[in-house]
């Protein structure tokens, strides 16, 4: 495909299924990685270690937040220039953002690496897990440059049009997980931190395949002598606070949701819990890659002041979701035992667990699809603010609210269901946003 057709073409459901169904596929193999290291502990090295990833999470969602935050603000800046025939500042912003992403991993590489046994032992687990914790984070704090860069190279990729690339990159990526994963676990007996270092090749290897052709000028977007301008910066955060604020505040969540359930069910929740947001993940993850996919054409097609074809965009995406929702929705409750099996011994307490949490947990995929349209659209319409406003109260306030509240009145169902009651308040809010700004935006 060149990489302007999508750009010039017109819209039609085809086309942009043709255009996001790499990025469908892309984000489905890395929502994988986490998976993929699941499967290995859980099986390999026990239910204790399996409950050490999701107590380290909100770690690792913090460096996805920024990475997040400056794949999709920063592409909603980029592709708004490109949109406006400002090719050459569009080209110095983007490898000025790749240059700070850079700085930024190192940093937070040097604080992970110096306080690791500090920042896990504040999970108050036992000495096992705790071990666990502290070896998975600081290995892990080897590959954070590659993530940071991995999420901003990926998301540049797809703005270029090369779709596949991103998607290949991916798979490539999931492969040497795989690999790494049975090898530095099973063979090599690293533990944790063979899961970790797996990890950090799955995006290591992908960062090579995307950076390298980016010195090619060929490229629609490639690297060129970057030129700092401190409000692109400013733009770039604030375009991409909600996605920032919805991945910190999603493990901040997380560590509520793992508090709760710790003293609900103990540590064999926790362990249920990681399976259940496993799941949930994988399906959610046909959302994002999808929203990964039309997000830079909004923002060109906003910057070129063509609101035919972001109505189109609208129109088409709405339909979409209803019918992923659907599907998504149905395979998670009626493959629960299934799904759960990948990970759990059948008949164990972990499997019970899992098993009854999940088919209460999954619908929330009936409405998740349309939230995550309803903040991204906004991001990608460079209006952060109302992005922000969706996202942080749907990630936090609603979800903190309904986990506080709900399992007092109907116990650890009550907390299964606090996902599903949230995402339906963040809808009623979605909607109010979406409508009411139809007009000055033109979609």
């Amino acid at each position: 495909m060149n990489q302007i057709t999508i750009y010039q073409k017109s819209i039609t459901f085809r086309a942009v299924l043709a255009f996001t169904v790499p990025t469908i596929l892309m984000t489905l193999v890395q929502s994988s990685y986490s998976m993929i290291d699941g499967i290995f502990v859980s099986n390999l090295l026990g239910e204790m270690a399996l409950s050490s990833l999701t107590l380290i999470s909100p770690y690792l969602n913090f460096f996805m937040a920024i990475a997040a935050m400056f794949a999709s603000g920063g592409s909603a800046v980029v592709m708004k220039k490109m949109g406006e025939k400002k090719e050459t500042d569009a080209r110095q912003d983007f490898s000025m953002l790749l240059l700070v992403n850079l700085l930024i991993g190192a940093l937070l590489t040097i604080i992970t690496m110096m306080f690791a046994g500090p920042m896990v032992r504040v999970f108050g687990a036992s000495a096992a897990v705790t071990a666990f914790c502290r070896e998975y984070l600081w290995t892990y704090s080897f590959f954070i440059i590659p993530q940071l860069l991995f999420s901003n190279l990926q998301i540049y990729t797809i703005a270029s049009g090369r779709t596949g690339r991103a998607m290949f990159s991916a798979l490539f990526g999931g492969i040497f997980n795989i690999v790494f994963d049975y090898l530095l676990i099973s063979i090599v007996p690293l533990g944790m931190s063979g899961a970790a270092i797996a990890s950090g090749f799955g995006m290591l290897i992908p960062c090579l395949i995307l950076g390298i052709p980016l010195f090619k000028t060929k490229n629609l977007l490639h690297f060129t002598i970057p030129r700092f301008r401190l409000p692109v910066l400013g733009k770039t955060i604030t375009n991409g606070f909600s996605e920032f604020s919805s991945n910190l505040v999603s493990g901040v969540v997380m560590l509520l949701f793992n508090a709760r359930m710790l003293a609900i069910a103990g540590e064999n929740g926790v362990a249920a819990s990681t399976i259940t947001f496993y799941v949930f993940g994988l399906m959610s993850a046909l959302y994002m890659g999808y929203m990964f996919g039309i997000s830079p054409l909004l923002s060109y097609f906003y910057g070129a002041s063509d609101t035919d074809k972001l109505k189109k965009l609208r129109n088409i995406s709405l339909t979409f979701i209803a019918g992923v929702a659907t599907v998504t929705t149905l395979l998670a409750i009626i493959g629960s035992k299934a799904l759960v099996s990948v990970f759990a011994a059948a008949g164990s307490d972990v499997f019970a667990l899992a098993v009854g949490g999940n088919k209460l947990f999954s619908l929330a995929l009936l409405l998740v699809g349309f939230n995550t349209f309803s903040s991204m659209l906004f991001t990608a319409l460079s209006n952060g603010k109302i992005s922000a406003i969706i996202a942080f109260s749907r990630t936090f306030v609603f979800l903190t609210a309904a986990i506080l509240i709900l399992p007092l009145l109907f116990g650890i169902n009550g907390l299964w269901l606090s996902v599903p009651v949230s995402e339906c308040m963040a809808l009623a809010l979605s909607g109010y946003f979406v409508k009411k700004y139809q007009k000055q935006y033109g979609y």
